[in-house]
């Protein structure tokens, strides 16, 4: 086996479920709320199958895990995204606050899925495994955490299309709210701009370092006290 086969399937494995689950989160909050759309277009479902994105969950993570792997030789960055969960406001219970709910679901379920991850630790000590799976074991489960932390973190970033940006939207007093939602027409450009080109230029605008290191790195050790550990 390739040295490098663990880590990737560690990395990979922990990206999709952290990616799956997230959008299959809006969906089942969607219908608890009122809006069946995506159980009618059969995206109510943990099938990664059902959520994949060319881009955002087979070449942007694929990149960074190859990259990573042939520069440092470890995986500490993973980011992706999954193709949306369509999401019918107008058929939710309560339009305005049922869209804060839809969107804040994903994030929630990526910091509890970052919570059993650290609980599974616990199990994992327990366990009488060879030291070759039990290390794999561990850093799947840290690879898990991040992927989730990372994700969810991330789509907290208040600006349309992001849930941030959903949540902040909804949350606004309609008159403000409501043409701040029309942003998400330019918001995913306007991200990109912000987070992925501009650094590019201006190597002191470093906003996904600072997304690791003022809220990823914290709430990895809030989550990890969390589940019990010093």
């Amino acid at each position: 086996m390739p040295d490098w086969l663990p880590e990737f399937l560690a990395a990979a494995i922990a990206a999709i479920l952290a990616i799956t689950l997230h959008e299959a989160a809006h969906g089942f909050a969607a219908l608890w709320l009122g809006d069946d759309t995506a159980r009618r277009a059969g995206r109510l479902s943990i099938n990664p199958l059902r959520h994949v994105d060319l881009v955002g969950t087979i070449l942007v993570p694929g990149f960074l895990v190859v990259s990573q792997l042939l520069t440092i030789g470890t995986i500490q960055v993973m980011f992706g995204w999954a193709k949306p969960v369509p999401v019918d406001i107008r058929r939710l219970n309560n339009p305005r606050f049922g869209m804060v709910g839809v969107a804040a679901a994903g994030p929630l379920v990526n910091v509890l899925l970052a919570f059993v991850a650290a609980l599974f630790g616990h199990v994992a000590d327990d366990l009488s495994m060879p030291p070759d799976l039990a290390q794999w074991v561990y850093r799947f489960l840290s690879l898990l955490i991040l992927s989730n932390l990372v994700l969810g973190l991330f789509n907290l970033i208040p600006i349309p299309p992001m849930d941030g940006g959903r949540i902040l939207g909804g949350l606004l007093p309609p008159r403000v709210g409501i043409p701040f939602l029309r942003l998400e027409r330019a918001g995913l450009l306007l991200v990109m701009l912000v987070l992925f080109v501009l650094p590019q230029l201006v190597p002191a605008w470093a906003p996904m370092d600072w997304l690791l290191r003022f809220a990823v790195q914290p709430a990895f050790g809030i989550i990890m006290r969390a589940a019990g550990y010093a």
